[in-house]
């Protein structure tokens, strides 16, 4: 199968094209130095040059606060790329694959949210990603909507200067400096690898629609540093941090558990326990 990969050199874009190319894909790599998605006219030249089968796009504008101040940019990454993309693959008969997040939520259920709840972001970041979906939906392509939360993997974020939630902590850990996290919000930390592993079972799927695939559980971010310097065996100066104590520059929903219900409704849920994923992580970059 001939699937084009957008970002293909992010955090998660690296891991899906490496999946991919283990089980024997013909990947095309579409890089963000080199892949303008915000281009139309580019965008469909090198679709209909390549042609795939799929096209998986995980590029997005995803540093909330400068989302929070550059709406303009926000809404042309995550809205108005996405749904040219849709486009491009409907008249292509490709399948398109869009990698959305649990922003989409305003996080007030305090319970693991289904793909048929009702949507309510609190910012810009959150409202661009579910306006990118809704405009995907109405094109009459085949695609796969991507609901997922807290990212993490071994190649670099590029948003977030380098650094994930785990090797800021083990950098942190590294200089013996104090450690202050919040335990009043939720999240379920995700491995880009097993997201990487889970979207290369839905190649063929006929669905179309919005799918959640989360790490299976869930925990506070003081319980995931905690767990991180557990199985690291580290011994860090961590405490917990009160719930005002840093300045909130954007709002964020404090719970941002999803349920992957579309997978498990379907047999083809591979995500595993959120420590299981944290493990191989640690294992991977050799701690």
């Amino acid at each position: 199968m001939k699937i084009a990969v957008t970002g293909a050199n992010g955090q998660l874009g690296s891991d899906i094209c490496s999946v991919l190319k283990q089980e024997g894909h013909e990947v095309i790599e579409l890089n963000h130095d080199e892949f303008d998605i915000i281009n139309y006219e580019f965008v469909s030249a090198m679709l209909n040059d390549v042609k795939p089968d799929v096209l998986i796009n995980p590029a997005a504008y995803h540093h909330v606060e400068k989302c929070q101040n550059d709406a303009d940019m926000a809404f042309s990454v995550n809205a108005t790329a996405p749904f040219n993309m849709a486009k491009i693959c409907k008249e292509l008969n490709a399948l398109f694959i869009h990698i959305s997040t649990d922003y989409v939520f305003d996080g007030l259920k305090n319970a693991p949210y289904l793909e048929t709840d009702c949507a309510n972001p609190l910012n810009n970041y959150g409202i661009s990603k579910l306006a990118g979906e809704q405009m995907i939906a109405t094109t009459g392509c085949r695609y796969l909507v991507i609901r997922t939360s807290g990212l993490y993997g071994v190649n670099p974020c590029r948003a977030k200067g380098g650094k994930n939630f785990v090797e800021l902590m083990l950098s942190l850990a590294e200089a013996g400096k104090p450690i202050r996290v919040v335990d009043d919000e939720k999240v379920s930390p995700t491995f880009t690898l097993d997201l990487a592993r889970q979207i290369s079972t839905l190649l063929t799927i006929k669905d179309s629609g919005v799918c959640h695939a989360t790490a299976e559980g869930n925990c506070s971010w003081y319980e995931f540093a905690s767990a991180i310097f557990e199985l690291a065996n580290i011994d860090a100066n961590l405490s917990k941090a009160d719930p005002s104590e840093f300045a909130i520059k954007v709002n964020r929903p404090k719970y941002s558990v999803l349920e992957n219900h579309f997978l498990k409704s379907k047999k083809l849920n591979t995500m595993r326990e959120w420590k299981d994923s944290l493990r191989e992580y640690l294992s991977l970059r050799g701690k």
